[in-house]
């Protein structure tokens, strides 16, 4: 059974969303008070409908809690994001993920309930800072405040070395939990078989660790 999803605020960032999920064949209710805006959403999501979601009654009716996870993706409307994730946990929905604005709205969103709170724009701009900073970053996904999983390009630096003689566990407490190598993943990378040129690490650890193993490898 397909999971269904709703998404509420059809901007920039609850319109990806949106598409993406449709993309990917997922049953989704589009949900904003602009009419153009799910006018342009009416063809291709599953239902779109124009509501202020703000109004427990209005979302009682369209039967929010009947979806498996709602998405909160209202822009800078801060007050309409916490009212519309209060009603949301009021009327019973099992699992609520909201767009913060800043740390505070973030906290509130926390303090009352939201199960994830993302933060599009803060995050797209610390992955953009890792590529700028450091060429052999390929990619960045911020696991928390201290946490991170990168993609590390191997250089030449890196090039004929093997796991067992980096030791980067011991020496900088960071995990290599896969190898990139072409098409081909290896979840079990050998430990004594030397990297080659432009294998990519997949790399998790603290930020502070990471950051110590690129200063002083890459």
């Amino acid at each position: 059974m397909r999971k269904q999803f709703a998404v509420i605020g059809l901007g920039r960032f609850g319109g990806s969303i949106c598409s993406e999920l449709i993309e990917q064949g997922m049953e989704v209710l589009a949900i904003d008070k602009s009419e153009d805006r799910v006018n342009a959403f009416a063809t291709i999501a599953t239902h779109a409908v124009i509501a202020d979601t703000t109004d427990e009654s209005v979302l009682k009716n369209i039967g929010i809690r009947n979806f498996d996870h709602v998405i909160v993706a209202i822009g800078e409307d801060i007050q309409s994001s916490i009212l519309t994730t209060l009603m949301l946990k009021e009327v019973g929905v099992k699992y609520i993920t909201v767009k913060a604005q800043n740390d505070y709205h973030a906290k509130v969103l926390r303090k009352i309930g939201a199960d994830r709170v993302v933060h599009p724009e803060r995050d797209m701009g610390r992955r953009i800072a890792h590529y700028i900073v450091s060429k052999n970053i390929l990619d960045y996904l911020e696991l928390s405040d201290e946490y991170s999983i990168v993609e590390i390009q191997v250089n030449e630096t890196l090039a004929g070395y093997s796991l067992v003689e980096l030791d980067v566990r011991a020496k900088y407490g960071i995990n290599i939990v896969a190898i990139k190598r072409g098409r081909e993943i290896l979840v079990t990378p050998p430990a004594e078989a030397p990297l080659q040129q432009d294998d990519i690490l997949i790399v998790i650890g603290a930020d502070t660790d990471i950051n110590r193993f690129e200063k002083k490898v890459l």
